[in-house]
């Protein structure tokens, strides 16, 4: 029969109730089989009696708190962070949630809805959340107080039949009780059991390391729950894009984009400054990794706050720059091409360098070069001009496919222009993107064949705008840039312990094993020590055996098993049966004992 089967046997009332191998050994062997876990007891009401209020309640929370329940919320948890993952979300990037949106205009309405562009926020996730949080707290704070009791008690007394326990041994020596048992318990109390000697028996126990564990594994998950809250409360998290020779000062107006968590004060931003001296980024030429970045590193000068003392420091991939509690990531490189812009009559109305975005891993790049003030068309009228930029490092030659970089330094650089005059919308009060430009009030420049103007343009090269327009010149310096990320995370040292408390807590409630030793020493009927060893553990283990049957080795070293007696002894002969008689008979007499068959 397993251990998973049920009999009937006959309740008191003459009915037959079913019960359980685990619930028979639980009556039969008392106190001693109890409480060799903090797990509170499991209660179900399929088939029981009616609950009123308080006992539903009661049930509910029983439920809530079980470790099944926590383990399905924790589950729940993880699947409730996986849209997160797969869809951009407007705490991390709003505008790949808007092209996300622009792309998806059937999905986007569901998603909305759903909050899946805000999954952590959401009130589905934060529901799942919550629950998981006060059912590991109402399954902790009980078998806390549990357990502590149990450490402050002793060990339970041995049952009335050692035999019945899963490891069990005994012998007969010839040492005598009281001294077996202290032996016992010596023994014992040196190998760091818990022991007393309680009646006729010593009662030790081991492994309270084991509940310690599972305790420390819920707890941890608490730690690190908290600790997902409060990064989500108190963060801070801002993006740069800084070209050589720029800086940045850590001011709310500074950061290109800024998201913190409700409860972060602005006012808590650390005075820190730094600037980008140069950025190295070399790649591997050949093999299969080619175009792999080998050096990527940000060289900085940096004060620790206001009129501080300034440090040289180098920002690389995982290597961040930390500063009074802040970090600064290295997130990204690229190229600025270096324009100057020329009216009609020859003044400059723009130079400077214009960082475009990557969109591949060989650094081909896109973006807008905005003129915004100070140009004039050829009648004097004020007007605005714009230009789409596509730019590549490595140019693989007319001719030779598509326009897109072959590898990410600069070996062959080539920009690509196409111009629009007209109004660029930034006075209409909406923010745009300052990486596209929007056409719609632009008209794009044509060639004297009324073909719209697009030309290619290698370093120190000039792009003529028709009917006297004015010029653009692609200038020979290529400044670099960088994007870095200045975070405040004040959840993760408190994340980072929990994660390592939670590993120490269930590699001990795996391999430690929480058990129970007895050794019971009375003196036989014929007047020889019977010693009886067994062990109980949570659940069966070919260790508790081995362990009862090294203990009880070193035991016998103590108490050395008695010889056994002559099972078929010789008849005695006429004249040694009289004489032992006649002796028999003068020692009872003497001392003043009956001795049964002194007369015979």
């Amino acid at each position: 029969m397993s251990k998973t089967e049920t009999t009937a046997e006959t309740a008191p009332d003459g009915s037959e109730a079913e019960t359980t191998p685990e619930a028979r050994d639980a009556r039969e062997l008392g106190a001693a089989g109890s409480q060799l876990s903090t797990a509170p007891r499991e209660e179900s009401v399929v088939g029981g009696p009616s609950l009123g209020p308080i006992g539903w309640i009661r049930w509910f929370w029983r439920q809530l708190t079980s470790m099944r329940v926590a383990l399905i919320l924790l589950f729940m948890l993880s699947l409730a962070a996986i849209p997160g993952s797969l869809i951009p979300q407007n705490s991390v990037d709003e505008l790949k949630v808007q092209t996300f949106q622009e792309k998806h205009e059937t999905v986007t309405p569901i998603y909305d809805k759903l909050q899946l562009f805000d999954v952590y926020s959401s009130v589905w996730f934060s529901a799942i959340y919550l629950l998981l949080f006060i059912s590991l707290i109402g399954c902790i704070v009980p078998r806390t107080w549990q357990f502590v009791g149990q450490l402050r008690g002793r060990p339970p007394g041995a049952p009335k039949r050692l035999n019945r326990l899963p490891a069990y041994t005994t012998w007969r020596t010839t040492a005598g009780p009281e001294e077996t048992r202290e032996a016992a318990l010596t023994m014992l109390k040196r190998r760091r059991f818990r022991a007393h000697t309680a009646g006729d028996a010593v009662a030790a126990e081991k492994g309270y390391l084991r509940e310690t564990g599972n305790l420390l594994f819920h707890i941890a998950l608490i730690v690190m729950l908290v600790a997902f809250a409060t990064g989500q409360l108190f963060k801070s998290e801002g993006g740069k894009l800084i070209m050589e020779g720029d800086g940045f000062s850590n001011t709310l107006t500074q950061y290109d984009d800024f998201k913190s968590g409700s409860m972060y004060d602005t006012d808590d931003l650390e005075p820190f400054s730094f600037s980008l001296d140069k950025f190295v980024g070399t790649f591997e030429r050949n093999g299969p990794q080619v175009g792999t970045a080998r050096e990527f590193e940000a060289h900085v000068s940096y004060t620790a706050d206001a009129g501080g003392k300034e440090r040289k420091a180098v920002i690389e991939v995982n290597e961040p720059l930390e500063v009074n509690g802040s970090k600064v990531y290295l997130i990204g490189h690229g190229y600025a091409p270096v324009l100057t812009v020329r009216d009609g009559a020859g003044k400059v109305v723009f130079k400077g360098a214009t960082p475009l975005l990557p969109i591949d891993n060989n650094i081909t790049s896109t973006g807008a070069i905005k003129v915004m003030d100070g140009y004039r068309d050829k009648n004097g009228k004020k007007q605005q001009l714009g230009f789409n930029a596509f730019f590549v490092p490595t140019f693989a030659g007319k001719g030779n496919g598509n326009m897109f970089s072959q590898f990410p330094e600069l070996d062959f650089p080539v920009l690509a222009l196409t111009g629009y005059t007209g109004s660029l919308g930034v006075d209409s009060g909406l923010p745009q993107n300052v990486y596209q430009l929007d056409t719609s009030k632009m008209k794009q420049f044509k060639d004297a064949d009324g073909n719209k103007l697009a030309q290619r343009l290698l370093p120190g090269e000039t792009m003529k705008l028709p009917d006297g327009a004015g010029s653009v010149t692609f200038e020979k310096d290529i400044k670099e840039w960088a994007t870095f990320q200045v975070s405040q995370q004040p959840g993760n040292g408190l994340a980072l312990a929990g994660a390592i408390a939670a590993v120490l807590g269930l590699t001990g409630s795996l391999f430690i094993q929480r058990r129970r030793m007895w050794v019971r020493a009375v003196r036989g009927a014929d007047g020889v020590t019977v010693v009886e060893m067994a062990g109980l553990g949570r659940s069966e283990s070919a260790k508790l055996p081995e362990e009862l049957g090294d203990l009880a080795l070193t035991l016998n070293a103590e108490a050395p098993t008695a010889p056994e007696p002559d099972p078929d002894p010789e008849p005695e002969s006429e004249d040694e049966a009289r004489e032992a008689a006649e002796d028999t008979s003068v020692t009872a007499t003497t001392t003043g004992e009956p001795v049964e068959g002194a007369e015979k």
